[in-house]
C-alpha cells in the first residue's frame, strides 16, 4: 500500500485550514437582523402606494405591506405576505440580487442613497415564521382529480407543485439528484444558505400535501416526456441547465480542470474540510456562479483566486455588489481576456492557462494579438451552461420557447427556469414563472 501524500505536497488539497477557520468561512455571511435592528429598518419605509419595489419584484411581493406588518411586530403576518406571492421567499430573501431589482428602486435612494434593507427585512420576516410556523398558512382547495407531473425540483418546479397543490391538483415531482431543491441546494455558495435552510423550505412547501416527491428520476433515462403525458392532465418542464459550455479550446484530461457548478455542489454536500482545492485557482466567467466559486476557493485556503472574463466589468452578468464581494475577499479579476490554451507541465500535471487580451471593435469582440500566462494548479468553469435537449417542443437559441405563462408548443406541457427561453437565470424569476405556470395549468384545467 503506497504511503499518504504529504500534506500540501502538490498544487490540490483539503484541509489547508484548521477546523474554527472553516466554520468562521463557512458559516452565514450575513447575520440576519435582530428584532431591535428589524423594527428600526422598518420604520425607514415610506410605505408607498404603487410602490416602485413591488413592480421591481419579479414575483411581485407587497413590499411596503409585509413590512408594514413588521413594524407592527406581526411576523407571521409579514411572512404571509411575501409567502402569498413567493412561495420560496426565504431562499430568495438570501440570494436574490435585491441591489438591482427592489432595493434600486427604492425610493429612499433619492434623498439618502441608501435604500430601505428590504432583502435583509425579508428575510426576518420569513425566519421568524419557519423557526415557529404553528398553523398552516396556507391550505389546499377541494381535489380536483386532475393530476400533474412536475420535472425538476429547484425553484420553478417547486413554485409550480406548491401552486397546483394549493388549487386542489395531486403533483408527482420529478428530480434526478438525490434531495429536492436545485439549484438552492446544489448550486449557491454554502455561506448565503448556511444552516440547511434550503431543506427547510422545501419541507414547508410539501407540508401543503399532494405533492409526491421522486427523487433520482431524470428525464429520459427513467421516464420520457410521452411517458408523461400518457399518465398526467399536463406536465411542467423545470428541469434547468444540464450541460456546462466547454472553454471553446482544447481540454486535455488533467487533475484540476473542473466545472465550477460541481465544486460548488460538492462544497454543499460534504464538510468544506475535506473538499480539495489548489493555490492558485483560475475562475473562467463572470456571473454569479464564478463569483461563487472564487470566494469559495478563497475560504478554502487558495492563495491567490483569479476570475477571468472576456469582456468588461459593465458587460459581467454578476452585480456590481458580488464582484465588490469577491474583491473584499481577496479575489482578483481579470477583465477583457479570452482562454487560449491550457498549459501542462512535463510530468502531466496543470501548470496554469495562456490567454488572449481582447477588445470591442465595430461592437464585436476580438483579441488583439496579445497574450499573457496565468499561472494555476486549478481551473474552474463558470462560462455558463446549455440545455440538454430531450423533450419534443419548440426550441429557441437552445431553450424551450414558451408564451409569458410558460405554456410550449405543447398543449398539455409548460415550462419554466432556466431551460426555459428568456429571463435573466435568477432564482426569484425561476419561482415566478412555477407560479404563473401553475396559473395557468389550473385555468387550463377550469376552462
Amino acid at each position: 500500500m503506497n504511503a499518504p501524500e504529504p500534506r500540501h505536497a502538490c498544487g490540490i488539497h483539503a484541509e489547508r485550514l484548521n477546523l474554527a477557520e472553516y466554520a468562521k468561512n463557512f458559516g452565514d455571511a450575513h447575520p440576519p437582523l435582530n428584532r431591535t435592528q428589524a423594527l428600526i429598518e422598518a420604520e425607514r419605509c415610506y410605505y408607498c402606494y404603487d410602490a416602485p419595489c413591488t413592480t421591481a419584484c419579479p414575483t411581485g411581493i407587497d413590499i411596503p405591506s409585509f413590512i408594514q406588518r413588521i413594524a407592527q411586530d406581526n411576523n407571521r403576518g409579514a411572512a404571509r405576505a411575501i409567502l402569498e406571492a413567493n412561495p420560496l421567499g426565504g431562499m430568495c430573501a438570501r440570494v436574490c440580487p435585491t441591489e438591482v431589482l427592489c432595493e434600486q428602486a427604492c425610493v429612499r435612494n433619492t434623498n439618502e442613497d441608501k435604500p430601505v434593507e428590504i432583502g435583509s427585512l425579508q428575510r426576518y420576516a420569513t425566519d421568524a415564521f419557519f423557526d415557529k410556523p404553528g398553523a398552516p398558512l396556507f391550505t389546499r382547495e377541494a381535489a380536483s382529480g386532475k393530476r400533474v407531473a412536475v420535472v425538476g425540483a429547484g425553484p420553478a418546479g417547486l413554485a409550480c407543485a406548491h401552486g397546483l397543490a394549493r388549487r386542489g391538483h395531486e403533483v408527482v415531482l420529478f428530480d434526478a439528484k438525490p434531495k429536492l431543491g436545485g439549484l438552492n441546494e446544489y448550486g449557491l455558495a454554502t455561506y448565503k444558505t448556511a444552516g440547511g435552510f434550503a431543506q427547510q423550505e422545501i419541507e414547508w412547501l410539501l407540508s401543503i400535501g399532494g405533492i409526491e416527491p421522486r427523487a433520482n428520476q431524470q428525464l429520459g433515462r427513467d421516464f420520457t416526456l410521452e411517458s408523461l403525458l400518457a399518465e398526467f392532465d399536463a406536465v411542467f418542464l423545470g428541469m434547468g441547465l444540464g450541460g456546462v459550455n466547454a472553454l471553446g479550446i482544447a481540454e486535455p484530461q488533467v487533475r484540476g480542470v473542473r466545472d465550477a457548478v460541481d465544486f460548488i455542489a460538492e462544497l454543499r454536500q460534504s464538510n468544506p474540510a475535506a473538499v480539495p482545492v489548489g493555490r492558485r485557482v483560475l475562475v473562467i466567467g463572470g456571473g454569479m456562479t464564478a463569483v461563487d466559486a472564487a470566494v469559495q476557493s478563497r475560504l478554502l485556503g487558495a492563495e491567490q483566486v483569479t476570475i477571468v472574463y472576456r469582456r468588461g466589468a459593465e458587460a459581467m452578468p454578476a452585480s456590481g455588489y458580488e464582484r465588490n464581494w469577491a474583491q473584499t475577499n481577496g479575489v482578483t479579476i481579470r477583465e477583457w481576456a479570452a482562454p487560449k490554451e491550457v498549459l501542462m507541465k512535463e510530468d502531466g500535471t496543470l501548470q496554469g492557462m495562456r490567454f488572449s487580451a481582447t477588445t470591442i471593435q465595430d461592437g464585436k469582440l476580438i483579441e488583439t494579438g496579445e497574450s499573457f500566462i496565468l499561472e494555476a494548479d486549478m481551473v474552474l468553469r463558470a462560462i455558463g451552461q446549455t440545455y440538454v435537449a430531450g423533450p419534443a417542443v419548440e426550441l429557441k437559441n437552445g431553450r424551450i420557447a414558451t408564451d409569458e405563462a410558460g405554456r410550449t408548443s405543447h398543449a398539455k406541457v409548460w415550462a419554466g427556469g432556466d431551460c426555459r427561453y428568456g429571463g435573466r437565470d435568477l432564482t426569484v424569476e425561476a419561482v415566478e414563472h412555477g407560479k404563473q405556470s401553475a396559473i395557468s395549468i389550473d385555468a387550463a384545467f377550469r376552462s
